[in-house]
């Protein structure tokens, strides 16, 4: 059986990365092609109470290391009991969100050295990797902008201008290090246009 291909979706808030997602595995699947739509963090029972203490509001707060560690343990859970077999079984996965945003938001945000970073990237990934990364680049003004229009925000989203600006750059070095495997697409234009774009580009993967 055919490996399935594992498509991720990164970039900062307000991007529209889960609407994205979503019109993408409707994409693949009208075409005939099996497709798992999961997220990071989450995407199994156990990474979802995780998330659950990721994105809290704890008296004590959550400094870098712990916010970083609780990811990658979620991250665990959810290759072992949604990815992998998917993969495994020909599904396409699209995720929203995986190991780029460790570097983009753990690293560049919060100030983590990325080897400490690889490191738990090699111990809980091993060889795997995405086979494509659709990165939505916006302008972090703009991306607050839409936060404010949907409600509903998180912890993250309420970061700073200067910590949003990090990230956005985090993804942009990273794409250009790997222009192989990344896809950097402009996420302030109409969503058709978006999900056209996405389309595609994993349209053109084997």
């Amino acid at each position: 059986m055919t490996r399935g291909r594992f498509i991720v979706l990164e970039g900062g808030e307000g991007g529209g990365k889960s609407t994205q997602a979503r019109r993408l595995r409707d994409h693949l699947e009208a075409g005939g092609r099996r497709a798992r739509l999961t997220r990071e963090p989450g995407g199994s029972p156990l990474a979802e109470a995780i998330r659950e203490l990721v994105l809290g509001s704890w008296p004590e707060g959550i400094d870098a290391t712990t916010e970083l560690l609780l990811i990658f343990a979620a991250r665990a859970a959810h290759l072992h009991a949604t990815i992998r077999p998917a993969l495994a079984d020909g599904i396409d996965v699209i995720c929203d969100r995986f190991v780029d945003a460790s570097y983009a938001y753990q690293g560049a945000g919060r100030g983590i050295a990325p080897d400490r970073i690889a490191a738990l990237e090699q111990l809980v990934l091993g060889d795997l990797r995405p086979d494509v990364v659709l990165v939505l680049d916006i302008d972090p003004e703009l991306g607050v902008r839409r936060i404010a229009e949907r409600g509903g925000n998180n912890r993250f989203d309420a970061e700073s201008m200067a910590f949003m600006q990090r990230v956005r750059n985090a993804y942009r070095a990273r794409a250009a290090a790997a222009p192989e495997r990344y896809r950097v697409v402009d996420a302030s234009r109409d969503v058709d246009v978006v999900a056209a774009d996405l389309a595609a580009i994993v349209g053109a993967l084997r």
